[in-house]
């Protein structure tokens, strides 16, 4: 009797564990999460002048200087632990259907991180290159932003050479960025410490900013962004 209901009951909850999975992989790259707001800047036809995508970097800096996005008339569509992949399913409802004059892509660290898939760099690229070419479809000019410093992830201690991965992709992006004459930011170089990982007083956890790291960032952002529009 005891070993029925046990069955039943494990059952049950496999059941209830697929029905979950199934609805999160229904919308695996999160786009409807910023419908809303989507739907109500398309409606008011407003001009945006940038929009800056990305994962929890991009995600936690609206958060913590909404002002910056405000007074520059620029939007965030950052989505945390978002992995490159993700990105690009999202470009046409979170870039191109707004009409921005300019997108930054700041792709990277979550496929690092191995969040989804097994890193390999050479597919990071092509998924950041994809990006960059349905924006210039679209005629929506890019900026492509350096992955940001970090040595290690808490979530995943398991991931080696953190620094030199990063070093290694940030050196492909902006290859590509040079090649194809899209104006680069170099995070990376103004918020490391003497060991590639993000300098303490930027960022408590190793991989994102504080406050005072987003105020480093922002006239990098602003500069390549107002190079892109003299393009």
């Amino acid at each position: 009797m005891k070993t029925s209901i046990l069955k039943a009951l494990f059952i049950s909850a496999l059941l209830f564990t697929t029905v979950v999975l199934h609805a999160q992989n229904r919308d695996w790259a999160n786009i409807n999460r910023y419908k809303t707001n989507n739907k109500e800047l398309v409606e008011a036809k407003k001009q945006i002048e940038t929009v800056f995508i990305g994962n929890s970097i991009t995600e936690g800096w609206v958060t913590l200087d909404p002002v910056f996005f405000t007074n520059n008339n620029y939007e965030g569509r950052g989505i945390s632990g978002q992995i490159s992949a993700q990105m690009l399913l999202r470009m046409r409802e979170d870039v191109i259907k707004l009409k921005p004059r300019v997108v930054v892509i700041n792709a990277g660290t979550n496929d690092i991180a191995e969040n989804a898939n097994v890193y390999d760099p050479e597919i990071t690229l092509g998924n950041i290159i994809s990006m960059v070419q349905l924006a210039q479809a679209n005629d929506i000019r890019v900026v492509l932003g350096s992955v940001l410093p970090t040595n290690h992830f808490r979530w995943n201690p398991d991931i080696t050479d953190v620094a030199g991965k990063v070093t290694d992709l940030n050196s492909r992006i902006k290859n590509y960025a040079d090649a194809n004459h899209i104006p680069y930011i170099d995070y990376h170089t103004a918020l490391k410490d003497k060991d590639n990982g993000l300098d303490v007083k930027y960022g408590e956890d190793g991989v994102h900013p504080n406050i005072e790291g987003y105020h480093i960032m922002e006239p990098l952002a602003k500069e390549a962004i107002n190079k892109a529009l003299k393009q």
